[in-house]
């Protein structure tokens, strides 16, 4: 053991474990320490790649033991050994079986001006929908003139269908005719509940459940495009955008945490139960199960409970397609520095 790796022991020994979410107390929440020998495949994973999407996001981490780790693990040092080191695996669970699904940013065609192909325009938001906690519906913006004629408009695109799910996934790229790309991400919204029109399509009679997808949807609405249209406006939920210059196009789309995520290598949680920040390992099962070690750098409003993720599948349509398809049970642990760990035990005496 290095001289640095002791000194950083002995300072996670003396550092308190910072406070525990209100969550933490929950008596309907376990946590249960584990071991790393207890992960399947661990030692097969990339570390590397793990702990260099961790530095990305770990000097944003609240509490003195979290700032320590992340202090070292900006030296450099072995990755295995770092996390096995000074990490253990937690187990948080509530009896609920563990659901992960995919997440990913999409790309659009647009132009910086309307004409014939590029019709449908991606909006900025508005100052009364700012100030109102509930503004217009989805069809009172779509159909009227609250928005037209007040240089609100960021783009303009080819597809309405892409439009809508791109306000569904709250990010995206727009592909300009000349090959430039430019991002947006999620501004506000109209302050309207979100409706599934996949529900919507289950509740017609038109699919069941298990036939239901997002590219099942698309097809459906293109197919079907008077009653496509009515079906959008289902959802009165709609959202805004602000373009985000700052971050390269062949980067990841900025996540909860305002750093880019990484495909592979990110996940949404919810933060009630993981911290953001956090080394998470993921154990899907399912068709092309995964066991990796991810990093909780997102959320969603979807993602609730404590065995609930979103990976991040990367950008564009296959992205898209990988994401869409994924809908699997399995397991997830977070890693927490060791003292926090055993504190938030639920029978520390067993």
């Amino acid at each position: 053991m290095t001289g640095a790796l002791r000194a950083v022991l002995l300072s996670l020994a003396l550092l308190p474990a910072g406070p525990l979410a209100a969550s933490d107390f929950d008596r309907d929440i376990r946590h249960d320490v584990t071991d790393f020998s207890d992960l399947p495949r661990w030692a097969h994973d990339d570390h590397a790649a793990a702990l260099a999407v961790f530095v990305e996001t770990c000097p944003d981490m609240r509490g003195a033991d979290w700032q320590s780790l992340c202090a070292l693990a900006q030296t450099g040092p072995e990755p295995r050994t770092f996390f096995e080191l000074f990490f253990r695996p937690v187990l948080v669970s509530d009896g609920s079986r563990a659901l992960f699904t995919g997440y990913f940013e999409p790309e659009l065609s647009g132009a910086l001006r309307p004409d014939a192909r590029y019709r449908y325009p991606v909006y900025g938001m508005p100052p009364e929908a700012r100030a109102a906690d509930v503004w217009l519906t989805r069809r009172e913006i779509v159909t009227g003139d609250a928005m037209r004629g007040r240089g609100l408009e960021i783009a303009w695109v080819d597809d309405p269908v892409e439009l809508f799910f791109l306000q569904i996934q709250g990010s995206g790229r727009i592909r300009l005719p000349d090959g430039q790309v430019i991002r947006v991400g999620y501004a506000g919204s109209n302050g309207h509940p979100y409706r599934s029109i996949g529900v919507e399509l289950v509740r017609r009679g038109v699919y069941d459940a298990h036939q239901v997808s997002a590219q099942v949807i698309k097809n459906w609405v293109r197919r079907n495009p008077a009653d496509g249209r009515d079906l959008l406006f289902h959802n009165p939920s709609y959202v805004f955008f602000r373009r985000i210059d700052e971050v390269p196009p062949e980067r990841g789309p900025l996540g909860a945490m305002n750093r880019s995520v990484t495909p592979g290598r990110t996940i949404a949680v919810d933060p009630a139960h993981v911290p953001l920040g956090a080394p998470v390992w993921i154990e899907k099962e399912g068709h092309g199960p995964i066991h990796r070690l991810m990093i909780a750098q997102d959320t969603g409003s979807a993602i609730k409970g404590p065995q609930r993720a979103d990976i991040f599948f990367g950008t564009g349509d296959e992205a898209g397609r990988r994401a869409g398809r994924l809908r699997d049970p399995g397991r997830m642990l977070v890693l927490m520095p060791i003292q926090r760990a055993y504190a938030m035990l639920t029978d520390p005496f067993k």
